[in-house]
């Protein structure tokens, strides 16, 4: 069980002096205040006894719900691509495992307030930096909103329950002496809120205005030189058992490349990490406690969000009931060692479990470069949106991102995928199938329920075995964090449905000098053609819910699949499973107005 005891603990800056120490070291707190964690059989807590700081992650018999979460975003600009995929992603995630039964899943998204860039930005518009925020952050939810992002809660760093807890989070990391104070010199980046070494800076010309800058040479953005008090992080300590953890954890930051960069950049030392700034120059942000000369650093009060969700600091006696630690963290590239080292370490230092896994991805080109507001190549994904539906772009980001490289995104691209998979594929199918004279569908299915359908053909069986399959492969693929593998198996269902039905032709099957569907009494071969074709769109229907809810739902409801869950999860996706469908429960337009996915207006 997971035993915290603290005695006379008050949250807040009251807690614990924090004011900066001749010594260099800030001042230990009161012995009232005593903090031992044993995680032994907390939910999801579990470690194995050993150091302080040394985390091992064990599974425990008690489940708790799925938690995935997307990074939160800076309210400096408006949100593009980039944010929309993210959330895209996380919230597939999350769909997922409602569909397998979890519906308690969560999913938290929510923006970054504070920092320099927040700052400045309200300074340059004449706003107060929390005007700015509140008139930021709505744009993103509204983005969330579009894409259909079912977000459980949407954090704010603003929000005074995060600041209690990381103010909590601050007191803790002192009274485990993880803090001191130091001078600190270095190259420090106002666009991406943090110090680079020598090593990580080159000098370079700024593209828009000729000027000769150094800049970081991992984002590109400019840095300038600072030598400045302020409080530090022992991130030093806590290498060797970092490097334990993803010893013992190789696959924990998915895909393997980025797995492999923060092994190697650990592997080559770790410096201790500033983490506050002078008041003086930052003021907006959480102050240390007990010490306004100085600011939080954005990327600590930033990353503890996703503890202050599952509640923390947790109240003694109840940590079983939070749903810490965190299944997967769903990142860009950019912030890979934010959330892949300084994150980790932050944890290990408090013994607080880490999260699962972190799932990374790359960013979002145009014409195979970066998108940039200077050269004015940023796609506004609401105008995306009204371009294309929503779902139809929530495909072309699982379909065509690559996690471990970037992807382009381009208009022509995302109409030719569109024609082909969508409106070719599982539209064209879903007309010739279930509108057709020829046929019945709902008898064919009643036929199959009675087991009177025509005995198995060759083409039959390839596709009922594929079928047979097709949910487990998808499984393995999204237990594995690939969703665009496990898309690439679901239109493979498709794919091979359609030669099927070309092969076999169930439209010459019937002649003029046939019994129309309503004259017959028994199985034709025709039959045994449609039931396994609609079949298939019914099982491709339930897997497709996670990945493009609004037109799953409406091809599940051409198909006449019953809206209830035991019809429409992942256990009703198995060949056979369901035998009460048929009839459709919409009223479906003949024509281009009733497509399921009608010809785009343009194309270019």
């Amino acid at each position: 069980m997971f035993e915290v005891q603290l005695r006379s603990l008050t949250r807040g800056p009251r807690l614990l002096q924090c004011r900066p120490s001749p010594r260099n070291v800030l001042p230990r707190p009161s012995r009232t205040l005593r903090y031992t964690a044993s995680l032994r059989n907390y939910r999801g807590f579990a470690t194995a006894a050993g150091e302080e700081g040394q985390v091992i992650a064990k599974r425990t018999d008690v489940k708790k719900p799925f938690y995935v979460t997307t990074p939160i975003f800076y309210v400096n600009a408006a949100p593009h691509v980039g944010h929309m995929y993210n959330m895209v992603l996380a919230d597939t995630l999350k769909r997922w495992h409602v569909l397998q039964g979890d519906k308690d899943a969560k999913l938290l998204t929510g923006t970054d307030e504070h920092g320099l860039k927040i700052q400045q930005a309200a300074a340059s518009q004449g706003m107060e930096p929390q005007a700015l925020c509140d008139q930021n952050c709505q744009t993103f939810k509204e983005l969330a909103q579009a894409s259909n992002v079912s977000y459980d809660y949407f954090i704010r760093t603003t929000d005074e329950n995060h600041k209690d807890a990381v103010r909590f989070f601050w007191d803790m990391l002192n009274h485990r002496d993880y803090i001191y104070t130091s001078k600190h010199e270095g190259w420090y980046c106002v666009s991406d809120e943090t110090y680079y070494p020598t090593s990580a800076v080159a000098s370079t010309i700024e593209p828009s205005t000729g000027r000769k800058i150094m800049a970081s040479i991992e984002t590109g953005k400019e840095v300038e030189w600072s030598s400045e008090e302020n409080y530090h992080f022992k991130l030093s300590a806590l290498r060797e058992p970092l490097l334990e953890f993803f010893k013992r954890n190789p696959d924990w930051i998915r895909p393997k490349v980025y797995m492999d960069q923060i092994v190697a950049q650990v592997e080559a030392g770790l410096s201790d990490l500033s983490i506050s700034r002078p008041s003086s120059r930052l003021q907006w942000g959480i102050p240390v406690p007990n010490d306004e000369s100085q600011t939080i650093y954005v990327w600590l009060d930033a990353l503890v969000n996703y503890l202050t969700y599952a509640g923390y600091p947790f109240t003694p006696g109840k940590e079983y009931e939070s749903i810490w630690p965190a299944d997967v963290h769903v990142i860009g590239k950019d912030i890979l060692r934010f959330h892949g080292i300084y994150w980790p370490a932050f944890l290990l230092a408090l013994d607080l479990p880490l999260p699962k896994n972190i799932l990374a991805h790359g960013h979002w080109t145009m014409n195979k470069a970066k998108m940039s507001k200077s050269t004015g190549n940023v796609v506004n994904p609401m105008f995306a949106l009204e371009r294309f539906h929503v779902d139809t772009l929530r495909y072309f980001f699982t379909a065509d991102a690559a996690l471990s490289n970037d992807s382009d995104y381009e208009n022509r691209l995302i109409a030719q995928r569109y024609k082909k998979a969508l409106q070719w594929g599982i539209g064209n199918q879903t007309n010739r199938l279930t509108q057709s004279k020829k046929w019945n569908m709902r008898a064919a299915i009643e036929y199959a329920s009675q087991d009177k359908l025509p005995a198995v053909t060759e083409h039959d069986l390839k596709q009922i075995e594929l079928l047979k399959r097709l949910s487990g492969h998808v499984k393995r693929h999204m237990d594995n964090l690939d969703p665009r593998k496990a898309m690439d198996t679901i239109m493979d269902a498709i794919y091979s449905n359609d030669k099927y039905i070309s092969s076999v032709q169930p439209w010459k099957m019937i002649t003029k000098a046939d019994p129309t569907p309503e004259e017959r009494t028994e199985p034709y071969a025709v039959d045994r053609v449609i039931y396994t074709g609609v079949e298939t769109l019914r099982i491709v229907g339930i897997l497709l819910q996670p990945f493009m809810p609004q037109k799953a739902d409406e091809l599940l409801a051409r198909l006449g699949v019953q809206n209830v869950p035991e019809k429409r999860s992942f256990d009703a996706a198995q060949y056979g499973a369901d035998f009460d469908y048929g009839v459709p429960s919409v009223e479906v337009k003949k024509g281009v107005e009733g497509a399921l996915f009608p010809p785009l207006i343009t194309e270019d």
